[in-house]
């Protein structure tokens, strides 16, 4: 994808490329489930590092350089492509998981209990 083109990014097509990418390289032998999670806390590691001195930072990342903007953006990309890759590999649809864990958590944490909790507070 070049200047400007848009379109839509869906798991499945992030799924596809991750997995064309593997395969085209041979590294498929390399994507055990134990491989892909410590390469993903690794990248969790340097998404940490890029708050790491930065205190506590606003919605939208106002005062924050393109140059930093744009790291951000990669290092969230690594923590995305490694997380989908694994759940592919472990054979997880994580769309469907991550649709029934907001339910899991809309019974968990019902609307009112938690606007009495704010009160309360």
């Amino acid at each position: 994808m070049t200047g400007g083109e848009e379109t839509s990014v869906t798991l499945d097509l992030l799924k596809k490329k991750m997995d064309d990418f593997a395969k085209e390289r041979d590294w498929e032998k390399f994507h055990s489930p134990r491989n892909l999670l410590l390469a993903l806390v690794g990248e969790v590691g340097e998404l940490s590092e890029i708050f790491q001195w930065k205190g506590e930072v606003p919605k939208g990342l106002p005062d924050w350089k393109e140059n930093e903007k744009l790291h951000l953006g990669e290092e969230l990309s690594d923590v995305l492509l490694y997380l989908v890759r694994l759940s592919d590999i472990c054979g997880i649809d994580l769309g469907q998981a991550a649709l029934r864990k907001v339910q899991l958590n809309a019974i968990k944490y019902p609307v009112k209990k938690s606007n009495e909790e704010q009160v309360d507070n």
